[in-house]
């Protein structure tokens, strides 16, 4: 296990605060989670300050410099474990941190990755106004689409090729979803999801256990659940996945012996005064990792 503390990808809640995600590491460990998973702890990857300075709209994706040096960083790390033979459990965080892994497996062959968000993340300059916080671009960043800063690191961009993403989760309002759709990424709404877990997942191992795929990474922002369950992230909707929703996808994508790690991001505790739905949020990963 390692945590990857990094705020730098999203809005300030309020002006002159910072995102309270990076904090997710703590409140996850604070359940025993490291004990109850038999994780061996594999540290800390420390993220530069997060100070967005003069940034206005138009500016590209604040922090973006520090987000670059951050995610080599955490590539190093992330690819030392996988050069081990390690399962990686990555605690964020904000969507953003899925660029270290990405890089980190992109150095070693190709792999895919599985998305799993209550939005798409595929903002960019072509389908909005303006970009800004990655966190709301980081499927669009490791398929390759955006500023060359980010999604060139290495010069070994894309990251993930489109076909080798499959993105789950999504409400019904999903304002990419045409950018989703024309990229020919594998997709399912929440709706279609909460359906049937099962066969969600399955559709995703039957296209990404393909022959020619190294493996694949798991990417997990907790705003795939409904905010009545998970309303501690920075933007809870309606319409989202329950815990046992979240279970049944996670357990066969985590089971896969082409899954390399997953990363988990977004949970802020600032919004969790009593603990609640950070325990509710470990137990169901606990309950995931142990299978």
């Amino acid at each position: 296990m390692v945590d990857g503390p990094s705020n730098l990808g999203l809005r300030p809640p309020v002006e002159g605060t910072v995102p309270g995600c990076y904090k997710l590491a703590g409140a996850v460990r604070d359940q025993g989670f490291v004990k109850r998973i038999g994780a061996e702890d594999s540290g800390v990857v420390t993220p530069p300050r997060y100070d967005r300075g003069d940034w206005k709209a138009g500016d590209g994706v604040f922090n973006a410099v520090a987000m670059a040096e951050y995610s080599r960083r955490l590539a190093d790390r992330v690819g030392m474990l996988v050069d081990e033979d390690k399962f990686v459990v990555l605690l964020g965080g904000e969507c953003s941190n899925l660029l270290g892994p990405a890089l980190a497996l992109k150095r070693r062959g190709r792999y895919g990755v599985v998305y799993l968000d209550g939005h798409s993340d595929m903002r960019t300059v072509d389908n909005d106004e303006y970009v800004g916080a990655a966190g709301g671009e980081a499927l669009a960043l490791v398929t390759g689409r955006g500023q060359v800063d980010l999604t060139d690191l290495e010069r070994l961009g894309p990251y993930v090729r489109d076909e080798d993403a499959a993105m789950l989760g999504y409400r019904e309002d999903e304002a990419y979803l045409e950018t989703l759709r024309e990229a020919g990424i594998l997709e399912r709404s929440a709706l279609e999801v909460m359906k049937d877990a099962t066969k969600a997942a399955a559709d995703v191992l039957k296209h990404l256990e393909r022959g020619e795929l190294d493996g694949f990474w798991v990417h997990l922002d907790v705003d795939i659940l409904d905010s009545e369950v998970m309303p501690a992230v920075d933007s809870p909707d309606p319409g989202g996945l329950q815990h046992e929703h979240l279970l049944s996808l996670l357990k066969p994508l985590l089971k896969s012996p082409k899954c390399v790690g997953l990363d988990v991001g977004i949970f802020d505790p600032d919004l969790d005064p009593d603990g609640r739905y950070a325990a509710e949020l470990t137990d169901t990963l606990v309950a995931a990792l142990n299978g």
